[in-house]
């Protein structure tokens, strides 16, 4: 080997651990500032009410404010976006999920990041969903909702379902219980959930394909929405009226949940992504926050070391994109 490559090598090596050492020493210190969880969604909507249970216990582990911050639109991809654009020093961890992170770039032409373009530090929840109707939607189960959304197509009055944007988780399941059924129905895109239910419960749009907690069980309670069923295999003990839509012969298999996590760039220091891992899962194991997103209808999943938080984006990654190219989803 010559001795301007020698050279060459001993720069590179020692510029990489002068980067490694650079990284270890700042997150001695991290965090120095309050740091922001960035929700791709308005106030309101189940997003943010996780954001705001972990926002508490988060702070106390890493002994500095964290600021929740709400911004909708693009099916999460603006708030993602504005997070990717922020330094990778571990300061706005972007709340995030195969919504946002996996469709969104796969249906929308305007976005320009990718899955790869993000790294998942920690998982925090497992939400269950259901069918949320306006409260005179005459159906109570699968069955029903397919023969009313049958007679509206025959009208010419296809059954509306709202989405929080194109491309969507919720898009996709609307597209895909139509496909399925092979009856036609119109899909109404909103910024969030919580503008979404607002018109749910104004009449205004027929269904809502959606996670839910205790605030969309509150209004069904309340008589506000119905509750048409549930997407999980079982009945769900907060919606008790609401069978599995999987019952229904026509959508044997139409079985669906959703997770949420937390995310950094990439890029960021891996001395970093380590201090928020560690933060996080402390977080997780909190019992005032299990037991208050357990409250939520959701399932706190034991928190992962971040090989395994890899493998299990990845492969996330992987399955939403095959039920994407299934539907022959194109970007708009």
């Amino acid at each position: 080997m010559t001795a301007c490559k020698r050279n060459f090598l001993c720069r590179v090596a020692a510029a990489l651990a002068g980067l490694t050492l650079a990284g270890a020493a700042f997150a001695q210190h991290f965090p120095s500032k309050p740091v922001t969880i960035m929700v791709p969604y308005p106030a309101g909507g189940l997003s943010d009410v996780i954001a705001r249970i972990v926002s508490p216990s988060l702070s106390k582990q890493l002994g500095q404010t964290v600021i929740v911050e709400n911004l909708g639109g693009a099916s999460g991809g603006i708030a993602a976006q504005k997070a990717l654009n922020s330094p990778a020093d571990g300061l706005v961890i972007f709340q995030g999920s195969p919504n946002e992170l996996v469709l969104a770039p796969l249906s929308n032409s305007a976005i320009r990041y990718k899955s790869e373009d993000f790294r998942l530090v920690q998982m925090i929840s497992i939400n269950d969903m259901a069918v949320f109707a306006r409260k005179d939607l005459p159906a109570n189960n699968g069955d029903e909702l397919l023969a009313y959304a049958k007679k509206r197509a025959a009208e010419g009055k296809p059954l509306t379902y709202a989405s929080v944007g194109i491309g969507s988780m919720y898009h996709l399941l609307g597209e895909h219980l139509s496909k399925l059924s092979g009856i036609p129905m119109t899909h109404v895109p909103y910024k969030g959930a919580a503008p979404a239910l607002q018109d749910l419960m104004a009449g205004n749009v027929d269904i809502f394909i959606t996670p839910y907690g205790t605030g969309q069980v509150d209004m069904v309670n309340q008589g506000k929405l119905k509750a048409v069923a549930v997407l999980s295999a079982k009945p769900q003990p907060l919606l008790k009226n609401a069978p599995p839509l999987s019952d229904s012969p026509a959508l044997k298999g139409f079985v669906f949940d959703t997770w949420s996590g937390y995310f950094v760039r990439k890029d960021t220091p891996e001395p970093i992504v380590q201090a928020l891992n560690k933060a996080l899962a402390e977080v997780s194991n909190d019992p005032a926050v299990r037991s208050a997103l357990e409250a939520q209808s959701m399932v706190v999943p034991h928190p992962l070391p971040l090989a395994a938080a890899a493998k299990a984006y990845s492969d996330n990654t992987d399955r939403y994109r095959a039920i994407a190219r299934s539907m022959n989803l194109q970007p708009q």
